[in-house]
């Protein structure tokens, strides 16, 4: 399998988008059949488990890759400073953080009230971009980042009102816990844009960083909730293989595009999974997940135009 997408062949022709946009949207279905395969047959083992064994995998899956970095690209150490190490420490704990706090959420409540708040990740990072990065979009990318937004909201949305979850929010641990774990991803997205743009840290190189720094953010609770995983191995080992490639195209989006535009595409794999879960799987409200994909497909073409 080649990770090492040729950047002019998947810019041009029918994927002829803005810079990144390409990369994201191959992402975003890489995600989604992952988070499908996920639900459909790893249910049985905790969250923290599943994710280090997963990516383990994922970082021997990208050694080969890792290790055919031309030298010239590789940071010297020297260069990189205490400000830099900063960002590089706060992107990988921002992002084992927001899928820990994402956890206690869905343990705390409802998947229905806790999903939809988690997915809306680009909202908390336009404002940030903004505000720390001085990023300017378009007014029509700027209703194209709220339209996908929209999209992966009403992807993940269950029953009730269509506000319930956010209203929920002012109120219910659950909610505020998502919440929270939205914001984590968030400064994790803007995070990864320092790393892979101002730092000009290869893909090559972060993604295995970004990887291995979670699973030793999170080696101390696999300790508590270890169950052994042989029997599922190659089912682990493909995941792993899943998620090497869905962090590689991510990374690419996230180097050369403002993570207020990646962030949103990317995360429009929200849609694709229940897509996939709706057509396979035949899940109720189908017709929700329809509307949600038409808004993702509306949201991502008023960001690239």
């Amino acid at each position: 399998m080649d990770l090492l997408f040729d950047a002019a062949a998947l810019q041009s022709g029918a994927l002829s988008l803005p810079p990144g946009i390409a990369y994201a949207v191959v992402a975003a279905f890489v995600w989604g059949t992952y988070i499908f395969a996920l639900k459909r047959y790893f249910d049985d083992y905790p969250g923290t488990v599943f994710t280090v064994v997963v990516n383990v995998a994922a970082v021997l899956w990208y050694l080969p890759v890792t290790l055919s970095t031309p030298t010239a690209e590789i940071p010297d150490a020297g260069t990189i400073g205490i400000g830099d190490a900063g960002i590089i420490l706060l992107t990988v704990v921002m992002t084992a953080t927001a899928f820990l706090v994402f956890l206690s959420a869905l343990d705390a409540g409802e998947v229905s009230y806790v999903a939809p708040i988690n997915k809306i990740v680009p909202v908390f990072v336009l404002p940030i971009e903004i505000l720390f990065l001085h990023e300017q979009l378009r007014p029509i990318q700027l209703v194209g980042v709220g339209v996908a937004t929209l999209a992966v909201y009403v992807a993940n949305y269950r029953s009730g009102s269509l506000l319930d979850p956010l209203k929920k929010a002012a109120t219910a641990r659950p909610a505020q816990l998502a919440l929270v774990s939205a914001l984590c991803y968030a400064i994790g997205d803007v995070g990864k844009r320092l790393v892979l743009q101002e730092m000009s840290i290869p893909p090559t190189i972060w993604v295995p960083t970004l990887l291995g720094g979670v699973v030793v953010v999170l080696l101390p609770l696999v300790v508590r909730d270890w169950v052994s995983v042989r029997g599922d191995l190659p089912k682990f080992a493909l995941a792993g293989a899943g998620v090497a490639l869905g962090e590689h195209l991510t990374s690419l989006a996230f180097a050369v595009a403002p993570a207020s535009i990646a962030s949103p595409v990317v995360n429009t794999q929200a849609v694709v999974a229940v897509l996939l879960g709706g057509v396979i799987l035949r899940e109720r409200a189908f017709g929700t997940r329809l509307v949600a994909a038409a808004l993702a497909v509306i949201g991502v073409a008023l960001i690239a135009l």
